[in-house]
């Protein structure tokens, strides 16, 4: 039986709610697929922490910004600076709410630099908004103090198992034949026509990846982050400030995990962690009231995530 593995690798550079720690940047997640390097959101010394993760600044890279606060998108600057001081020739997509152009215009313009590279900024609203080598990025209206998006990273489906006992019976012999067949391809051999099926198992799920940026907990939210393999969720406050995660339209830990049970997601994993919790002992608690898989952000911590079964 032969499986095909691909890793999705995720890293946190930044786990903090607003204001930075000694242990916490702000917020900023890498996930690594392939040669595609993926950034959701880019707080304040991004640049450093890309560099402390040994990530590189000169890969195929997309940048997705789930809303204008200053903790989510005030690196950005810094960032395409440092990129263009290191002499970027790839263009380098980047991708959120309603004024972001504007936002990277005019700083731009104040700190009078320019870029090396070519740089393609895309207004987005809710919908597939970017689809690459078997996956598509996914955005959905969060909710949150100003037009916030969350994130999905959704794979598309797979063939299924590989057999060679299968390929072999069938008179296919080892080499490219099989690698076609494996990618779901019909093939004719000998005039006679193999279709995968008779090879392979039944088609499997993609792996899927959410980010929920600053958001309330809703009943959209939980229909978008459905089923899950990681879901990366604000767990900005622990129970007894529920009443300020209601004002300042944050969740708590435990909402956190009341969304991700109801949503059957595999793993969730506590993110934007409030000054206040040196030590988040207490949002984990109450969240593993909720859901059984969960763990809490820490910067550079890294998730890796296989396609295999």
């Amino acid at each position: 039986m032969m499986v095909l593995l691909l890793a999705l690798k995720i890293t946190f550079l930044g786990t903090s709610a607003s204001i930075p720690t000694k242990k916490r940047g702000q917020v900023s997640i890498a996930i690594q697929r392939e040669r595609d390097l993926l950034l959701f959101d880019a707080g304040e010394g991004v640049q450093r922490a890309i560099i402390e993760s040994k990530i590189g600044f000169k890969r195929s890279m997309k940048i997705f910004i789930s809303h204008l606060h200053g903790d989510h998108c005030l690196g950005l600057l810094g960032l395409l600076q440092t990129m263009a001081m290191m002499d970027r020739t790839d263009s380098l997509q980047i991708y959120g709410p309603n004024g972001i152009k504007k936002f990277i215009s005019v700083n731009m313009e104040a700190l009078n630099f320019k870029l090396t590279f070519n740089l393609d900024i895309n207004e987005i609203g809710e919908g597939i908004i970017y689809e690459g080598l078997d996956y598509k990025i996914i955005s959905c209206y969060a909710s949150h103090s100003r037009k916030s998006l969350s994130y999905v990273l959704k794979e598309n489906e797979r063939p299924g198992i590989f057999y060679p006992e299968k390929a072999l019976e069938l008179g296919i012999p080892k080499g490219e034949l099989w690698s076609r067949i494996q990618n779901g391809e019909t093939i004719v051999i000998k005039n006679k026509t193999i279709e995968p099926e008779k090879i392979l198992g039944p088609a499997r799920k993609g792996i899927k990846i959410g980010i929920s940026g600053d958001t309330r907990p809703t009943n959209k939210l939980v229909k978008f982050f459905k089923d899950c393999n990681v879901l990366i969720f604000d767990s900005t406050f622990s129970d007894e400030l529920q009443d300020k995660a209601i004002e300042t339209l944050h969740s708590t830990a435990r909402e956190a995990a009341k969304l991700a049970k109801e949503a059957s997601v595999e793993q969730l994993i506590l993110n934007h962690i409030s000054t206040r919790y040196a030590k988040p002992d207490i949002l984990l608690k109450e969240a593993l009231e909720a859901h059984s898989n969960v763990k809490v952000a820490e910067d550079y911590m890294i998730v890796n995530i296989s396609n295999i079964d």
